[in-house]
C-alpha cells in the first residue's frame, strides 16, 4: 500500500477565487479539503483582477430594479458562443450560479452586490442586457484577516486610484466617466484611506478590500474561520492515478516532495499558461509573447500539463481572454487598456495609419481585431492609440494618470518617444511612430468629423451601451467620439495580450476531466482557466472568468459530495 504523507477528502491545486471557492464548498458540505499554491502568496490571478462575477438571474436583479431569466440568459449565451462548447455545460452554470451566491452568503457571509449600468458586452444580442448581471465583492475589512493579509497576493497599481487607494467598480465608473459626484467621490476615498492612521503605519495597502482582492480576502477569511488549510510554497508536481482514477498527487513543499492522498478528487485550479512562452508559440496565434500579457508571471500550464500525462482531451487552446496591453517600464506585467479606448479624443491606427476596428469594442473583440488586421499585412502588432492634449489632460492612458493629476514633467524623460510618443504637429508624430503620415491626417480628419455629427459611420463607435459604459456624458452628441485636434499629439503603441488564457482541459457539465474518447477520469476536475472555457472564444460579459472558475468550484464539490 502507498505511503501518503497527508490524506484529504478533497486537494484543490492553485488558490484563485476558483480554488479558494471549491475548498469552503467542500468544508460546507463536510469534506475535510486542502489548498496547495506553488508561490509564496495566495490568490493568484484573482487577486490582481476586478473581481467581477457574470452571474445571470442573481437575486440582485429584482432589488435593485432589472429582469432577467433563464431562457433569456440561455438565448443569450447560445448566441454569442455558438456551438463551441455543449449546451449542457451552460446549463449547468447558469442553474448553479445563483445558487453558489446563496450558498455562500448563508454558510460563510460571503456577498456580491450587482453593478446595475454594467452592460453585456453584446448587449444587443438576442437575451443580451445593458446591466445587472455582472457583480462585484462587497467591501471587506483587510483587519479581520490578521497578518495572514501579508500572505495576499497585492493588488496591480492600475486598479487603484494613485496606484494605492481602493475603489470598487462602481466607483471606478463614476470617476473614469466624471459621473455626478465624482468630484466628492474622490476626495472622500483620498481622505478615508490617508486618514486612516493606525493602518497606515502598518502598510500602503488599503484596508478597504474590493475587486479581486475583495472577493480574495472574503474566501481566505472563511477559510481561516472553518479550518480550511491553505499551504504556499507547495507546488504540484503530478497527479498519481491508480486502477484509472486519480488518488492524490504529489507536490514539492520547500524542496521536499511529498504524497497527498484525494479520498474524493483533486480539483485543479491553477490557471493557465499565459507565461510559458513555449505553449504560447504551440497553442496561440503568432506573433506571441509572455511580455505582452496583463496576467502576473505565474501561470504556466502545470495542471493542463499534469492532466495531458494521464490522457486528458485539450480543447479551446488557442482561446484567449484577450486584450490590448500597453508596457510600464518597471512593472512585471503590461496593463491591459480598459477603459481608455472608449473616451472621445482618441483614435486606433495600424502602420498604414488607418482604423481597424471601433476603439471602445470589448477588449477581446479590439485584441481579435488586431490580428485580424495584422494577418492582411496593414502592420497592426503594435497598434498604435492617437490622441491630443485635451485627452492628455482629462483621461488616464494606462500607463499614467490624466494630465491633471500627473503631466509630462512628473514622467520619466526616458519615457518619451520610447515608452509613449509626442509631437507638435500630427505629421511630426507619424514620422516618430512609423506610421503613413497621409493616412493618420485623413483618419483624423475623419474622426473628427465624426465627432462633430455624433456619427461614426466607420465602426459605429459609441452606438451601444458597452461601448458608452467608459466614456465622457459631458460630451455631445456622442460620449465617445471627440476631435484630435488640440497640440501637443500623443501616441502609445499597444500589444495583442490577454489577462490569461482560457483553453485546457476539456471538461463536462460536472467538471469532469475527460479523456479523448470523452469518458471522465474518475477522481479528476478541472475549473477556471485550467479548463477549456464554458464561454468557448467568447466573453459574455465582465466576470465571465471568475464566475464560471467559482461555480464549477462549487459543481465539482457537489458532484464528488454526491449531492449534485
Amino acid at each position: 500500500m502507498a505511503q501518503w504523507d497527508q490524506e484529504y477528502d478533497v486537494i484543490v491545486v492553485g488558490s484563485g477565487g476558483g480554488g479558494l471557492t471549491t475548498a469552503v464548498t467542500a468544508q460546507g458540505h463536510g469534506l475535510r479539503a486542502v489548498v496547495v499554491e506553488k508561490s509564496d502568496k495566495y490568490g493568484g490571478t484573482s487577486a490582481v483582477s476586478g473581481g467581477g462575477i457574470w452571474i445571470p438571474c442573481n437575486d440582485d436583479i429584482a432589488k435593485t430594479g432589472g429582469s432577467d431569466s433563464y431562457d433569456e440568459a440561455l438565448t443569450y449565451l447560445k448566441d454569442v458562443i455558438g456551438d463551441a462548447v455543449p449546451q449542457s455545460r451552460i446549463e449547468a452554470y447558469l442553474k448553479n450560479g445563483p445558487e453558489m451566491l446563496r450558498f455562500l452568503a448563508q454558510k460563510f457571509g460571503i456577498r456580491y452586490s450587482n453593478v446595475p449600468k454594467y452592460p453585456d458586452y453584446y448587449p444587443n444580442r438576442p437575451g443580451g442586457k445593458e446591466g445587472f448581471r455582472s457583480m462585484q465583492p462587497v467591501a471587506f475589512d483587510a483587519k479581520r484577516l490578521g497578518d495572514e493579509f501579508d500572505n495576499q497576493r497585492a493588488a496591480f497599481a492600475g486598479t487603484q486610484l494613485m496606484g494605492r487607494i481602493a475603489m470598487d467598480q462602481v466607483e471606478a465608473h463614476t470617476l473614469f466617466s466624471r459621473g455626478p459626484g465624482w468630484i466628492w467621490l474622490f476626495i472622500r476615498l483620498v481622505c478615508k484611506y490617508f486618514f486612516d492612521f493606525g493602518w497606515r503605519l502598518k502598510t500602503k495597502r488599503d484596508r478597504r478590500q474590493v475587486l479581486g482582492q475583495g472577493m480574495v480576502s472574503a474566501l481566505r477569511y472563511a477559510m481561516l474561520q472553518n479550518n480550511v488549510p491553505l499551504q504556499l510554497n507547495t507546488g504540484m508536481e503530478s497527479l498519481i492515478e491508480e486502477d484509472g482514477r486519480v488518488v492524490g498527487i504529489v507536490v514539492n513543499q520547500n524542496g521536499k516532495q511529498l504524497r497527498y492522498k484525494a479520498h474524493r478528487g483533486v480539483v485543479l485550479a491553477s490557471g493557465g499558461f499565459e507565461s510559458n512562452q513555449q505553449m504560447r508559440e504551440q497553442y496561440l496565434h503568432t506573433p506571441t509573447q509572455v511580455e505582452w500579457t496583463a496576467a502576473p508571471p505565474i501561470n504556466h500550464g502545470d495542471g493542463i500539463r499534469a492532466g495531458q500525462a494521464l490522457g486528458a482531451r485539450l480543447k479551446g487552446m488557442d482561446w484567449v481572454w484577450g486584450s490590448p496591453t500597453v508596457k510600464k517600464p518597471g512593472a512585471k506585467q503590461q496593463i491591459t487598456l480598459f477603459i481608455e479606448r472608449g473616451m472621445p479624443g482618441c483614435v486606433a491606427v495600424n502602420a498604414k495609419g488607418l482604423r481597424f476596428a471601433n476603439e471602445a469594442a470589448s477588449y477581446p473583440d479590439f485584441r481579435n481585431a488586431m490580428y485580424e488586421d495584422h494577418a492582411k499585412g496593414n502592420g497592426c502588432i503594435p497598434a498604435w492609440l492617437i490622441f491630443d492634449a485635451t485627452f492628455r489632460y482629462k483621461y488616464p492612458m494606462g500607463i499614467f494618470l490624466p494630465g491633471q493629476l500627473e503631466p509630462d514633467s512628473r514622467l520619466p524623460k526616458d519615457w518619451l518617444d520610447k515608452v509613449y510618443y509626442r509631437a507638435d504637429t500630427l505629421e511630426a508624430l507619424s514620422q516618430k511612430i512609423g506610421v503613413d503620415t497621409a493616412n493618420l491626417l485623413k483618419t483624423v480628419e475623419k474622426m473628427n468629423g465624426f465627432a462633430k455629427t455624433g456619427v461614426d459611420t466607420e465602426f459605429h463607435k459609441g452606438e451601444t451601451a458597452i461601448d458608452t459604459y467608459y466614456s465622457d456624458p459631458s460630451v455631445k452628441p456622442n460620449t465617445c467620439l471627440g476631435p484630435i485636434e488640440k497640440a501637443p499629439f500623443y501616441a502609445v503603441p499597444m500589444w495583442p495580450g490577454e489577462i490569461g488564457t482560457k483553453g485546457g482541459l476539456d471538461v463536462d457539465e460536472r467538471a469532469r476531466v475527460l479523456r479523448e474518447d470523452g469518458q471522465a477520469i474518475a477522481g479528476l476536475y478541472a475549473i477556471g482557466n485550467t479548463s477549456s472555457a464554458v464561454m468557448g472564444n467568447t466573453y459574455a460579459g465582465a466576470g465571465s472568468t471568475l464566475g464560471p472558475a467559482m461555480v464549477f468550484g462549487y459543481i465539482a464539490v457537489r458532484d464528488m459530495a454526491g449531492a449534485a
